[in-house]
């Protein structure tokens, strides 16, 4: 599994949402967003950006060119 896909799966369980429910907000199939994070395929860029958008980090962050922020001092 790629960096891609691990960020998109740490993105997702840090919303508690599922697979479904990601891929209908970004306007995907459920069975497209299943492979992007198993890492079987790769988006186009404007679902990626899509991504993006919805977990609210940056385009690099999701890549894994930059870390994700940190959110241990969430709820606190």
């Amino acid at each position: 599994m790629g960096k891609f896909s691990e960020n998109l799966k740490t993105c997702r369980k840090r919303l508690h949402v599922s697979q479904e429910v990601v891929a209908v907000n970004c306007k995907i199939a459920y069975g497209t967003y299943r492979r992007y994070e198993s890492g079987d395929r790769e988006p186009c860029l404007s679902t990626f950006c899509a991504f993006a958008d919805y977990f609210g980090v940056t385009l690099d962050q999701l890549a894994g060119r930059e870390p994700l922020p940190d959110t241990t001092d969430e709820g606190a």
